[in-house]
């Protein structure tokens, strides 16, 4: 790139302008697909820019699509497929409100997607085992129950493990909310945190307001509980309509709103500030409870985790639910809830539920925090899904058959993809399971049976041949379905 001066305009910052000339140059074929954009300090100075205005150029041009950030290596342009895909649209209010029907095809679903077997699963939204920091939890574990035999061997207290209350209260400071140990409950997963939440603040025959498409655990816990889902109309990079959820509070009696407003799964989204504060506003106004999970919140692809929904809770409202699952070890079965003002009922719920959480896994995580190690294993861990989300995607859209739409979550490790309408992914399910391919089919994410030609792929595993093939093949059994 020739070194040529640059000027901002009062209608066109600099940034903007310097974004647009790289632009430029993708557009004509001067950087074609793969190439390395011009570093941040080169091209500061072949424009005579500040290297912060080129950042922001930089991550325009992410916005736009165009480039990608990879690991100690710069800038690359994307390719055009990834460029022009199109995401998937964005979800209807549905009127009626129903108790999620968990059928058996949903059952023996994610029963497989569970399972250990001979194939690739793209189903469990669960990272993979080479990305986990297993033979340092392993050791901690071994030590904490050496050193402290009868505190492992015993039953823990009905709030949790005090020492890792401490630290989720001093990590929560990230997601700017500012906690005391006391506020914080542990629990067994995320999920028994949504449950014990739920539970506390519903009875059967309730209505709690939920996005559309959900993830599929809720679901189950509301059909559990004998509660009705509302789904109200979400977009697949802002989130939940905040409008159409207003609508739905005024004209009908909302028990509770159940929402992930963090790296969404399955749609990956993550809700700005404003609406944050906004949303918390409405729910507050009206005194209902927003039970917040938010076990992808430390994983976004790029910068600082987003501030959580609690962070604009004054009067406690906001039931805050994470996990340990998704970042460290999902089968140590630690997640934790904030409920703030409804925190008794929490803790008589999860007395009934299970008494306490497993001890030995909250000490283990807890020294795991303690000694530092989970600040560079979160920041390899985001590289990494960010990575493998561009690649994954790359692939689907060069696999899958022609107007297939995916999702550019900016966080996380899923992947939401819409196929053509004549493809229905319940039928496609059992036969990619006969090529020993598995993932979750559209349906399970809705309480009303819809997003059949829709489907969740997991990208939280090393990018492989294999895995390659088994994305390439399943393409080709779509295609079959045109």
């Amino acid at each position: 790139m020739p070194a040529v001066p640059i000027a901002g305009t009062p209608e066109q910052p600099l940034y903007r302008r310097v974004a647009d000339r790289v632009a430029g140059l993708i557009d004509a074929g001067t950087l074609r697909a793969g190439d390395r954009v011009p570093s941040v300090r080169r091209l500061s100075r072949q424009l005579e820019v500040s290297v912060s205005t080129v950042v922001e150029a930089y991550r325009l041009l992410e916005d736009r699509g165009m480039v990608e950030a990879r690991p100690q290596s710069g800038f690359y342009v994307r390719p055009a497929a990834l460029r022009d895909a199109l995401e998937p649209r964005r979800s209807s209010t549905q009127a009626t409100a129903t108790v999620p029907e968990i059928d058996d095809f949903a059952t023996r679903v994610m029963k497989e997607v569970t399972e250990h077997w001979e194939g690739v699963s793209f189903g469990s939204a669960t990272p993979n085992a080479t990305f986990l920091p297993v033979t340092k939890l392993n050791r901690l574990m071994s030590r904490v129950v050496r050193l402290r035999p009868d505190t492992s061997a015993s039953y823990d207290t009905l709030a949790g493990y005090a020492k890792l209350r401490t630290l989720i209260a001093r990590r929560s400071l990230d997601a700017g909310c500012a906690l005391e140990p006391d506020d914080v409950i542990t629990t067994a997963g995320a999920q028994q945190a949504l449950a014990v939440c739920l539970r506390a603040v519903t009875k059967p025959g309730d209505l709690v307001a939920i996005e559309t498409p959900t993830y599929h655990g809720l679901l189950e816990v509301l059909q559990a509980l004998h509660l009705n889902a509302l789904e109200i109309a979400t977009d697949p990079r802002e989130g939940i309509c905040l409008v159409e959820l207003e609508k739905a509070l005024d004209k009908r009696k909302v028990a509770a709103v159940a929402l992930i407003p963090s790296y969404h799964n399955p749609l990956g989204h993550c809700m700005s500030d404003d609406d944050r504060s906004q949303l918390v506003k409405m729910i507050t106004e009206r005194k209902i409870p927003l039970i917040e999970d938010d076990v992808y919140g430390e994983l976004p692809h790029e910068g600082r985790r987003p501030r959580a929904c609690k962070a604009f809770d004054e009067e406690g409202y906001v039931m805050l639910c994470s996990s340990f699952s998704k970042t460290i070890a999902p089968g140590y079965r630690v997640g934790w809830a904030v409920p703030g003002r409804f925190r008794e009922a929490v803790e008589r719920q999860k007395f009934r539920l299970s008494i306490s959480v497993a001890t030995p896994t909250q000490m283990a995580i807890a020294e795991f925090l303690a000694d530092g190690g989970f600040d560079r294993h979160i920041r390899r861990l985001r590289r990494n899904y960010r990575d493998l989300s561009y690649r994954y995607a790359y692939t689907i859209l060069d696999a899958f058959p022609k107007g297939t739409r995916v999702s550019r979550p900016s966080g996380g490790h899923v992947l939401w993809v819409e196929m053509p309408e004549q493809i229905d992914s319940t039928r496609l399910y059992d036969e990619a399971s006969n090529e020993k391919i598995r993932f979750v089919p559209g349906p399970l994410f809705s309480a009303t049976d819809r997003y059949r030609n829709f489907l969740r792929i997991n990208t939280a595993k090393p990018f492989s041949d294999e895995i390659e093939r088994a994305l390439q093949t399943l393409g080709k059994l779509a295609s079959k379905h045109r």
